[in-house]
């Protein structure tokens, strides 16, 4: 039997306040305090809250004793037609078809099919029966893509979707169901952010089989050159990255001692601005307020007053891999691709900068953005798609996952499961990533997502862009915010989110 979808509106969770007091540098100060204000509740995550059931309308008919032959005739038919009318009622949308061969398992996602094949053969060897089909996508225009093929019936039944996208697919995903794991079981061995972002009311609608977020990159050379240390709040960083820029005599920058401050040439841009936004205690759908500003006024204080980068500047993954970056940000899936660029490059990882602290107890921040796999919910294979997830989610098969992607691209993507963090506590590349994950947030600030000009990632950039862009132009952040905000619930309406 089909599994029956909920419906149910999206919500956004409020989370916790980061940063009660905001303490993120004021621009024009080298170690700076922001204006305590009363906070503003930070909301993130997608979580969705259950609608209330209609009940369906009860129909009564009572004959009169004497009846002609025709009407005892029509009788039966008209039963066997209330009987179709109630079920078809208790139907999800789209519940009466189902697509594919049975036995038959489309998956698409972004790994080389080497690295799955072990796994696929080990699956289909316990399960007579099974035949599993791997395909490779391309990134570019992936989520278009994948919503065409979904609406002309087409498949996959498994396939790979951002940790913002719950809301965007969610007609189109077949949630968890509880006899493969339950809510209690998922809660358990995800970080708390998988759960929040992959939840939509009392349904689990994708299962992680890697994690990622934002953490800072150090040129070892670099800075071991210039007797430095890696930072650990955000004013240290402010003053390491003004210390290892250089420039020439006409004042062009050689080398720039951090990556940030602008959005065309910024890779992951999105998800610094996010993660300064969280940690100030700003809620991202109202970004409102002295806090809000005072974040955007220090992500572009690189660029307006240290003037430690500008537009000249190739890509920040490119001038970091080149080595005329000391400090850049990215996800660890961009670790790969340095290496490829540059294989000589001697660089890590370390946790990301935190505001001051005056009280220690008070958390860390990190920012997160990862892909999952969900199941489509018109596929005839739902419950073995579903039971091939599980076990692509076991220890021993992330491992195998994880070995076998460290061969094809360098750098294994980072467990998500809490049990296997101590594999990673020594890594030089995925350590710094794991350590934060479980105080880790999300919103909808990221880059290359690749989810096409109407999606929920490229609507909301778009917003955030102009602000940051107009600012380094010398207008107001409080006033470009402002322009903003309304917008914002929008583009989230679009998705049901309210």
């Amino acid at each position: 039997m089909e599994n029956q979808k909920q419906d149910s509106q999206q919500v956004i969770k409020e989370p916790q306040v980061v940063n009660p007091g905001g303490k993120l540098p004021q621009a024009g100060v080298t170690s700076p305090t922001i204006n305590q204000t009363s906070p503003q509740q930070p909301v993130i995550g997608l979580q969705t809250q259950q609608a209330q059931q209609i009940d369906t309308p009860k129909f009564s008919f009572q004959p009169k004793k004497l009846l002609s032959k025709k009407l005892l005739l029509i009788i039966p038919f008209l039963f066997l037609f209330i009987i179709f009318i109630i079920l078809l009622t208790r139907i999800k949308p789209g519940g009466l078809s189902s697509f594919g061969k049975k036995g038959e398992i489309t998956w698409w996602g972004f790994w080389d099919e080497s690295v799955v094949t072990p796994l696929i053969k080990e699956y289909e060897e316990a399960n007579p029966g099974v035949k599993i089909t791997y395909a490779t996508q391309s990134t570019r225009d992936y989520r278009d893509r994948l919503v065409s093929n979904l609406a002309k019936g087409a498949g996959p039944d498994i396939f790979r979707l951002h940790n913002t996208w719950v809301p965007m697919l969610s007609t189109e995903l077949e949630p968890l169901p509880g006899n493969v794991m339950s809510t209690q079981e998922f809660n358990a061995i995800y970080y708390p952010v998988v759960s929040t972002d992959l939840t939509v009311g009392a349904n689990i609608y994708a299962i992680p089989l890697g994690y990622d977020a934002l953490t800072l990159y150090i040129n070892e050379d670099l800075l071991a050159q210039a007797g430095k240390q890696p930072p650990v709040t955000w004013d240290e960083f402010r003053i390491l990255a003004r210390d290892l820029t250089t420039k020439d005599k006409v004042g062009r920058i050689i080398q720039s001692g951090a990556a940030i401050g602008r959005t065309e040439n910024v890779d992951h841009w999105q998800e610094i601005l996010g993660l300064m936004l969280l940690q100030n205690g700003v809620n991202p759908i109202s970004p409102t307020g002295t806090l809000a500003a005072d974040a955007v006024k220090f992500y572009t204080v690189f660029v307006l007053e240290d003037e430690i980068w500008d537009e000249t500047l190739p890509a920040s993954t490119v001038a970091f891999a080149n080595g005329k970056v000391a400090m850049y940000f990215g996800p660890s899936s961009r670790a790969s691709e340095i290496s490829r660029m540059n294989p000589n490059l001697r660089y890590k990882t370390v946790p990301l900068p935190q505001l001051r602290k005056e009280d220690p107890n008070e958390p860390d921040v990190s920012y997160a953005t990862y892909w999952a796999e969900g199941v489509w919910a018109k596929s005839a294979n739902k419950e073995v798609a579903w039971d091939f997830l599980k076990f692509l989610s076991e220890t021993d098969s992330l491992e195998t996952l994880f070995d076998n992607l460290s061969n094809n691209q360098i750098v294994g993507e980072p467990y998500p499961r809490v049990d296997m963090r101590e594999l990673l506590k020594d890594n030089k590349i995925l350590s710094s990533i794991i350590t934060l994950a479980p105080q880790a947030k999300s919103w909808y600030l990221a880059d290359k997502t690749n989810d096409g000009p109407g999606g929920i990632n490229t609507q909301i950039n778009d917003l955030f862009k102009e602000v940051i862009d107009n600012v380094v132009s010398g207008r107001d952040a409080g006033r470009e915010l402002g322009a903003i905000a309304p917008k914002i619930p929008d583009i989230l309406s679009q998705f049901g989110i309210k």
